[in-house]
């Protein structure tokens, strides 16, 4: 009887008819979005305050199985609900749902290497097997790909390699990444529209050199391959973490809205039938913004493009920037 009661009692407050209504009008939209990211970005920072802490095992478990079953609730709950609002509140909860997944993953990766990287002689093992990989063929390779100038990828190597003989802690190694995020993205932290554009393609071209390194591992039948596979997938996955909140900083938004804002975007594309004219055109903006797009010391090396795609056969690693300036008339 009391649950009709108060049925009743919201009904003659907000009558149904008019919170459908409401639920299509724009502002009421936006305010939803801001005010669902908000909670979600704070029951985030409650769950995993910390992604590198460890945190107890039945714990992640139950963090994953809410996540997994969060969508389903909430569309389950909104039958009925205009089609406007429904797509508003399922985006924030996916975006919160793919944030717990990912941080959970994130946060056992790191327990996983933290055990490798407590170990000497595990350590000393990927620090013989790192000395004899050949940074000069990866370099190359990489390059023409990437086009990264050669004194920020020497000073990388070093300082991993110097980081790496230090039997630096698991803290360490993020103090060091984070450091690395810093200095890159530091040309475009006054610009908020290059900004999100230097931060992504960074995180193409980090992952890039990674898996030419692990290639060379591969390829050299490594010993310390599985724990250099490791400690791989742990820093791919925190410079995620770091660039996704470097990014959200320089909007102005929290780490949930950025990700809602993209899970928008591409459920939109995924709901349109492009034909191959915007494909192509999709391809152009891409390559645009690559060739644009540099990870110097200093942008200076903005804006280059380069009229020749062929590879080098063979280029000394003294001319920093020239993979590309070679003319053709």
């Amino acid at each position: 009887m009391h649950g009709v009661k108060s049925h009743g009692e919201s009904e003659e407050r907000l009558p149904q008819w008019c919170l459908v209504v409401l639920c299509k009008y724009e502002p009421i939209l936006q305010w939803t979005r801001g005010c669902d990211n908000m909670l979600y970005q704070a029951l985030v920072e409650v769950l995993i305050p910390d992604v590198l802490r460890p945190i107890p095992s039945a714990l992640t478990q139950a963090i994953r199985n809410f996540a997994k079953s969060l969508e389903s609730w909430l569309t389950s709950a909104m039958m009925n609900i205009p089609e406007e609002m429904v797509r508003i509140k399922v985006v924030c909860a996916g975006a919160f749902a793919q944030t717990l997944r990912r941080y959970t993953s994130l946060n056992h990766l790191a327990q996983a290497a933290r055990a490798v990287l407590q170990n000497t002689a595990q350590i000393n093992q990927m620090l013989s097997d790192l000395n004899r990989v050949d940074f000069n063929n990866v370099q190359e390779q990489a390059s023409w790909v990437c086009r990264c100038e050669d004194a920020v990828v020497q000073r990388l190597e070093q300082d991993f390699k110097q980081t790496l003989q230090q039997h630096n802690s698991l803290e360490q190694w993020a103090a060091w990444l984070d450091a690395v995020v810093s200095q890159v993205l530091k040309p475009y932290q006054h610009s908020p529209d290059a900004f999100p554009k230097a931060a992504k393609l960074f995180l193409l071209r980090w992952s890039f050199y990674s898996s030419m390194v692990i290639r060379d591992l591969t390829l050299r039948s490594a010993a310390s391959f599985g724990s250099f596979h490791l400690i791989r997938l742990l820093y791919d996955e925190y410079m995620y973490y770091l660039v996704e909140h470097r990014v959200a900083l320089a909007k102005g938004e929290s780490p949930i809205a950025v990700m809602g804002e993209f899970a928008s975007v591409g459920r939109g594309h995924n709901s349109l039938d492009h034909d191959k004219d915007e494909e192509e055109d999709d391809d152009e903006e891409s390559d645009e913004e690559c060739g644009e797009m540099t990870m110097p010391t200093n942008s200076a090396a903005l804006g280059e493009r380069e009229d020749s795609l062929e590879p080098p056969v063979k280029l000394t690693r003294t001319d920093p920037r020239g993979l590309f300036n070679t003319t053709h008339t």
